[in-house]
């Protein structure tokens, strides 16, 4: 709740009011201290009225010019939120012609104090919501009190699996509008019911869902990924109990580091295998494996090895996919033996080549 208002927001409340009267207006603390005005010459001067009005907590009209100090005529009234007196505001003019004005800006001001206390509340619940994904995913619970009253207030049970989804957008493809990103994403997470979800700088999204949720809504995410593919990548860790949450999240950047060998967007860690494997292979060591068997060859014969893997190794099959008689085909992969001296139909060879083939 707020108890005082600071200059930032005296300023905007003052600035707002004057849009609608057009009559100067001075936002006087109760010490009688302007603290924002139309007229930027009066900031910080003393408001004998506006004391006065602070202290007795009534309406104080001047219908002239006196000698009350830093006071001109016009309508000074309190102003209480939640029965506390936050300020005064004072707007100078005739009282006969501004007096209407005056408690329009009452209803002005309390519509924005209501308004940066919503979002203080949110900011808040951001910072808890922060705050327990963090905790969970690096299995730092030495506040477990107030770790758990949190996961109390966010009505998040205890005693069911979950799995943690990670957002992770595309740092060659920088968004011009992140805040539309992040709406969409918002957007996505209410719709497939994820519990909690928050932002790690500089271009992360973690969520924690349910794990009946996430099996009854696993497309929503697939989907999401596929739509916005040039800009992030989605991968979702292991089922965990809740307090076993930082495994599954080690599992997602496993399976987001998988990604790299694929050309998928979206991937679940319980859907790896070979990946597992492949995804742990260095930048440099690919490099060498790559230099040792496929390297030597052009475009066509990769998307040979490639049907030709799919067709699981069957020639004939390979031969009427590709539109290709059974002799050509041999003789295009005796080609590839040559070229890089493992032989396609043989089992141990064909094995790394198919490796070479998944990270290249």
């Amino acid at each position: 709740m707020i108890t005082k208002i600071d200059r930032e927001l005296a300023e905007q409340i003052v600035n707002t009011i004057k849009d609608v009267c057009d009559h100067d207006i001075n936002f006087i603390a109760p010490s009688g201290i302007i603290l924002a005005s139309t007229d930027s010459s009066r900031v910080g001067t003393f408001h004998e009225i506006g004391q006065q009005v602070a202290a007795s907590g009534s309406v104080l009209e001047v219908t002239e010019d006196n000698n009350f100090s830093g006071t001109k005529q016009g309508i000074n009234l309190p102003l209480y939120h939640n029965e506390h007196l936050l300020a005064v505001i004072g707007i100078t003019g005739i009282p006969d012609k501004v007096r209407s004005y005056a408690y329009l800006a009452e209803r002005i001001t309390n519509l924005l104090i209501r308004e940066q206390e919503l979002n203080q509340y949110s900011r808040r619940q951001a910072d808890k919501k922060h705050f327990v994904i963090q905790s969970l995913i690096r299995n730092e619970t030495d506040n477990q009190e107030y770790l758990t009253s949190c996961l109390h207030e966010f009505k998040i049970d205890l005693n069911t699996k979950k799995r943690i989804v990670l957002i992770r957008t595309n740092k060659q493809n920088p968004i011009t509008n992140r805040s539309i990103l992040e709406q969409k994403i918002q957007q996505m997470f209410a719709q497939a019911h994820v519990c909690l979800h928050t932002f790690n700088y500089p271009g992360d999204f973690i969520a924690l869902i349910e794990e009946t949720d996430f099996e009854k809504q696993n497309y929503i995410f697939k989907l999401f990924a596929k739509e916005h593919f040039d800009i992030l990548d989605i991968a979702v860790g292991k089922s965990t109990s809740l307090f076993q949450l930082h495994t599954s999240y080690q599992s997602a950047e496993t399976a987001l580091h998988s990604l790299t060998i694929s050309s998928e967007h979206y991937v679940v860690f319980d859907d790896l295998t070979l990946e597992l494997i492949l995804s742990t292979v260095t930048p440099e060591n690919q490099k060498e494996f790559l230099a040792k068997t496929i390297a030597p060859l052009n475009e066509q014969e990769l998307h040979l090895l490639e049907v030709y893997f799919s067709e699981e190794m069957s020639l004939a099959a390979t031969s009427e996919r590709l539109f290709l008689h059974k002799n050509t085909l041999q003789y295009k992969l005796n080609a590839i033996q040559k070229k890089c001296s493992l032989n396609p139909r043989k089992f141990q060879d064909a094995v790394l080549l198919y490796l070479a083939w998944k990270i290249k």
